[in-house]
């Protein structure tokens, strides 16, 4: 690989690695600041959201710069479409982390609920999606994006469950109707989060691999796990 060429792909690779810190920070800030009820951290998440959205615009810049400057093939070409697209994946991440926290906003000039939410839960599994999926990247480890595909049964599931509370909430609490649907929301934009998290993962086997698993069977990625 030409030395500029590698200088091109090793920045690009801490651009989106900064990226990512960004899009997991807003995510686990807008979730505290729901369990926190603070209004304040909510607000901050939101006015933050402009500077995740002028890197993704610099990321996208930078690779288009390279290739048209230095045109690569093979894996190195796969990296940086890989990146193009894994930009997207996190400045949307970055919007739903917004989402949640206009939702927490709401939610902390109301009273508490009285149904109970693991929410942390449900939000800890798409943020470990997201943080395995990148160091997936980092580590050119197909295994790891693997492991993200499987966990997004997992997430939505909890989903599910969500959504089941909810609705004995608003049968036991007919008051807290308003509120209760906020937290469904909060609940499908972490679910949205996991689905980013398990694009970027399909893109980072395409990456090493080589291979499009979008449309893959479970059983296929089972036998990629070995089990």
């Amino acid at each position: 690989m030409p030395a500029h060429l590698f200088r091109e792909i090793e920045n690009l690779k801490r651009e989106i690695l900064a990226l990512g810190a960004m899009a997991e920070s807003a995510v686990r800030e807008a979730v505290a600041a729901i369990d926190n009820r603070d209004e304040d951290a909510a607000q901050a998440v939101i006015r933050d959201d402009t500077k995740l959205d002028d890197m993704e615009v610099q990321i996208e810049e930078n690779c288009l710069k390279t290739l048209a400057l230095h045109q690569p093939v093979a894996i190195d070409l796969r990296f940086i479409v890989a990146v193009l697209k894994i930009n997207n994946d996190l400045e949307r991440v970055g919007d739903l982390a917004v989402n949640v926290a206009e939702r927490a906003a709401f939610l902390a000039t109301q009273p508490p609920l009285d149904a109970v939410f693991d929410l942390q839960a449900m939000a800890g599994k798409a943020q470990e999606m997201l943080k395995k999926s990148l160091d997936a990247l980092v580590q050119l480890s197909a295994q790891m994006a693997y492991e993200v595909l499987a966990a997004d049964d997992e997430v939505d599931a909890m989903n599910r469950r969500m959504y089941q509370i909810v609705q004995e909430g608003i049968v036991a609490h007919p008051d807290q109707t308003e509120s209760l649907i906020h937290m469904l929301s909060v609940s499908r934009h972490i679910e949205r989060i996991a689905d980013h998290a398990t694009n970027i993962a399909e893109d980072v086997i395409y990456m090493i691999e080589g291979v499009i698993v979008r449309h893959k069977a479970e059983d296929y990625f089972r036998h990629r796990l070995g089990k």
